[in-house]
């Protein structure tokens, strides 16, 4: 079994930093909110991109599959009480020559395997599509 190991410090009232391997990331934990930081419901978003991104790199050599580049628009919806999110979607964009068929196989196969897109999938509404344009650009 694989085993992950992450450490955080608060760095002061509005932000604190994570750290793994030799990486770190400051994280927003101003109540009132920061915008050159993730927040915590960000970072999980940017979590489970990572995990298809990284799912479309594993599966890609294995399908012989051809692409230029892919890109990722998360959208989540948080409820109040009790405080959660309840759902979240998703457009996954590929940068391909290949047939629509061949992106819906690559779409399906990084979303099954993903360990994040797995451990979220059991305890929200995760819902998404997959559609051919340029991966580049926000």
């Amino acid at each position: 079994m694989l085993e992950y190991v992450v450490d955080a410090n608060r760095l002061d009232e509005r932000h604190a930093a994570a750290t793994c391997k030799d990486a770190t990331i400051e994280i927003d934990t101003d109540p009132a909110g920061r915008r050159d930081l993730f927040n915590p419901a960000e970072l999980l978003l940017a979590a489970l991109a990572a995990c298809m991104l990284k799912g479309i790199e594993r599966v890609a050599p294995m399908l012989k599959f051809s692409l230029r580049g892919a890109r990722l628009h998360l959208h989540a919806v948080r409820q109040d009480d009790p405080p959660r999110l309840v759902a979240i979607e998703y457009e996954l964009i590929i940068d391909s020559d290949e047939p629509d068929r061949r992106l819906e196989l690559l779409h399906r196969n990084a979303v099954k395997y993903g360990t994040i897109s797995n451990t979220l999938a059991s305890a929200v509404s995760i819902t998404g599509r997959v559609r051919r344009g340029a991966a580049r650009g926000a």
